[in-house]
């Protein structure tokens, strides 16, 4: 498995992140997920499911910053569509991301549950993306968390690849 995401100059487009223009941010969040090209993947992957997720927030938050999960992505696709957290045309199954927490306190599905832009508000984070080609649908349901994810790839994965995005402080 293989997979792309286009960049600027080494970094994640504005649209995606941080320097997002209004009309692809909700409440000040940008919301516009990137697409991914997947290429290669094993005739045994019935699914595919993805992280996206920043570790260099450990220093500012004192975790890894989660800023999507999606699962039950079909394995008959050649890219995971731009937006496709909003426009959910492929009835992808999203995890809760880091605003989630009780220590951010966010309560609106459309934040929480979906993809989050990255706002590094220290300096340029690179955002680790991982791509899971899985031999099952998973038993999540929208709004599942990271350590149930966890369990259910479990035994499952197939194959993976993993790709480091840069964004813009």
């Amino acid at each position: 498995m293989k997979i792309n995401v286009e960049t600027k100059s080494g970094y994640l487009p504005a649209k995606y992140s941080k320097f997002a223009e209004i009309e692809y941010q909700y409440k000040g969040i940008p919301c516009v997920s990137f697409p991914i090209e997947i290429k290669d993947i094993s005739k045994e992957v019935k699914s595919i499911a993805i992280t996206f997720v920043d570790h260099d927030a450990i220093p500012v938050c004192g975790f890894t910053w989660i800023h999507w999960l999606a699962c039950n992505i079909p394995s008959t696709i050649d890219t995971i569509p731009e937006n496709i957290s909003i426009h959910n045309i492929l009835n992808i199954v999203q995890g809760k991301n880091s605003y989630a927490s009780p220590l951010i306190g966010e309560t609106d599905p459309n934040i929480k549950n979906r993809y989050v832009g990255p706002t590094p508000p220290d300096k340029d984070h690179e955002y680790s993306l991982k791509v899971y080609g899985l031999d099952k649908v998973l038993d999540l349901n929208e709004g599942y968390f990271m350590n149930e994810f966890l369990k259910a790839i479990r035994g499952h994965v197939i194959e993976s690849a993993e790709l480091n995005i840069l964004s813009r402080c």
